[in-house]
């Protein structure tokens, strides 16, 4: 018996990976968060699996139904929203299978920035105007950030920045972002990237919360910050440039 701990990906069903997919229909205990994960991606679970939705559940309680599922010998997949090593609340309930016993592994799924991403139709590193992308968020009722990681010192360094969790909080992010970019800085904000709903607004930190207060977007929702949103210009990547050669383009041998 192993605990499956898979990721389901952004929320399309076709987004989650075929190998998540296949313990989905494998496992006789699935155990999915309900507010995030569309009950499509659970829809794969064979006939007669226990289809439970852990969000109104405690950490105690997921950690009993999946004690009581080990002592019976049945396989459990532990399904998170977009990819578990982001914000998924795994770590806790790992180091309590680990203290109990019971093996686990981890499949990836594809995460919400890289869809909101495709959404956008966008790539998050240009050359010449960010090579980096800050995966963060901010703190409102959640645990708190740690020192040091705050808002304005990722953004003095230029990089694009994928807000989790935090579009309630928007009236703030555009206060303290916009002295250090300024507030013709690109934003976009996507709602439930790869559903159905999926909702898209684009902006600057000048009028970003307006337009996202217009929409009544109040969660589930990925804000992105940076010029890589709407470059005035950029290099092309020196990767497939003619002069570049490399082990697999050695260039001009004569």
């Amino acid at each position: 018996m192993t605990v499956h701990f898979i990721g389901a990906g952004p929320g399309a069903p076709d987004l989650i990976t075929l190998r998540g997919r296949e313990l989905i229909a494998a496992a006789d205990l699935v155990l999915y968060a309900g507010s995030l994960v569309p009950a499509a991606v659970v829809g794969w679970a064979q006939p007669g699996a226990e289809v439970v939705d852990s969000a109104p559940l405690t950490l105690d309680q997921i950690i009993a139904r999946i004690e009581a599922a080990h002592r019976q010998g049945r396989e459990v997949a532990r399904v998170h929203s977009g990819d578990p090593s982001l914000y998924g609340a795994i770590a806790e309930q790992i180091r309590r299978l680990a203290a109990l016993g019971i093996p686990y592994d981890i499949t990836p799924g594809v995460p919400a920035f890289a869809a909101a991403a495709a959404a956008l139709q966008r790539e998050l590193t240009l050359p010449g105007v960010a090579q980096s992308v800050v995966l963060t968020r901010t703190a409102m009722q959640a645990s708190a950030m740690p020192e040091g990681e705050s808002l304005t010192s990722f953004a003095a360094t230029g990089a694009t920045l994928a807000i989790h969790l935090s579009v309630r909080n928007l009236a703030k992010i555009c206060a303290e972002l916009t002295p250090v970019l300024g507030a013709d800085c690109p934003v976009a904000v996507v709602y439930r990237a790869s559903w159905p709903d999926q909702q898209i607004i684009i902006g600057s930190l000048a009028d970003i919360r307006a337009k996202v207060r217009a929409a009544k977007l109040t969660r589930t929702a990925l804000i992105l910050v940076g010029r890589v949103l709407a470059p005035a210009d950029f290099d092309d990547s020196r990767l497939y440039a003619a002069d570049h050669a490399h082990i697999l383009r050695p260039g001009d041998q004569t």
